[in-house]
């Protein structure tokens, strides 16, 4: 009995205790779980989506409006819009890891969360490059890690396969609408335009302060870019995008460079954005061929 007991001692000794996990998010704020999390609430569609695809998609106890893929994620309790979220639901349910989205949910909600307890980590991955690492980081506070990883590695071949075929090519002069009234695009610092320089395009607007600014007619006219890009909210294109063709001295309407990306293909910061950067890039080979064309 005696040495049975040593035994067990020895190995309580020697096993290690599982460490708790600590993330810093993209605000500089810490979180430590003493366990992976069971309970996560996700306060943004792209979130919800991340979640999944790093195998923590059984871990997710709450969603957001729009919150739609992969199909499963439907199903959720649903916390609000992430701009206006429901805050008594979410501590409803009971979350030991909720993950929200910097640029998108309002700060005094994340206060207020933070102040109830709540373990909250933002989440900005601006680059396309970023989401790799938003999986593995997934991975670590839900405990699959190996999902996680595997869905890093091959998101990172892909988006390394696409950055040798494009990223070389002659750049194009592009404007990227997301809505038309307001007319709005988006800065350099907006995931989308990183899809665009991975495609060899130049965003018009680039250099505007603010991440998703308003925009007048004029100012398109006067960049005269040589391809418009529109996203829109659904997954047909929407009939503003053709408005356009009223200025036939752009140069993207006279040579009929007005194309179409669905906007959960290219405007989640999430694995599919590859997708969304597939399409991208061969309208801009289309528009490439065609200026070829023109200038023979």
């Amino acid at each position: 009995m005696n040495r049975l007991f040593l035994l067990l001692l020895c190995l309580l000794v020697v096993l290690p205790a599982r460490a708790e996990i600590v993330a810093t998010d993209v605000g500089g704020t810490r979180i430590a779980l003493a366990a992976p999390a069971r309970r996560i609430v996700s306060l943004a569609p792209h979130i919800t989506e991340l979640l999944f695809a790093a195998g923590a998609g059984e871990r997710v106890v709450g969603n957001v409006e729009y919150g739609d893929y992969p199909p499963a994620a439907k199903a959720l309790p649903k916390v609000g819009g992430y701009s206006r979220l429901d805050l008594e639901a979410i501590v409803a349910l009971k979350p030991d890891l909720v993950m929200g989205w910097e640029s998108g949910n309002a700060p005094a909600s994340i206060a207020r969360l933070r102040a109830m307890g709540l373990s909250v980590y933002l989440s900005q991955p601006n680059l396309i490059a970023d989401i790799g690492g938003e999986l593995e980081l997934i991975g670590r506070l839900a405990g699959t890690e190996t999902a996680a990883n595997a869905a890093a590695t091959a998101f990172r071949e892909r988006y390394a396969r696409l950055v040798a075929r494009y990223s070389q090519r002659p750049p194009v002069e592009v404007f990227y609408q997301i809505w038309k009234r307001p007319l709005m695009t988006v800065n350099r610092k907006q995931i989308i335009n990183d899809a665009m320089r991975l495609c060899g395009g130049r965003n018009v607007f680039a250099q505007l302060p603010i991440l998703a600014p308003t925009v007048t007619v004029e100012a398109v006219i006067a960049a005269n870019p040589e391809v418009i890009v529109a996203s829109g909210m659904g997954e047909s294109r929407p009939e503003w995008l053709d408005d356009w063709r009223r200025w036939n001295t752009l140069a993207a309407v006279a040579s009929d460079n007005l194309y179409f990306v669905a906007p959960e293909l290219i405007q989640r910061h999430t694995p599919r954005i590859l997708d969304g950067a597939e399409k991208l890039c061969a309208h801009l080979e289309t528009a490439r061929a065609k200026r070829a064309k023109e200038l023979k």
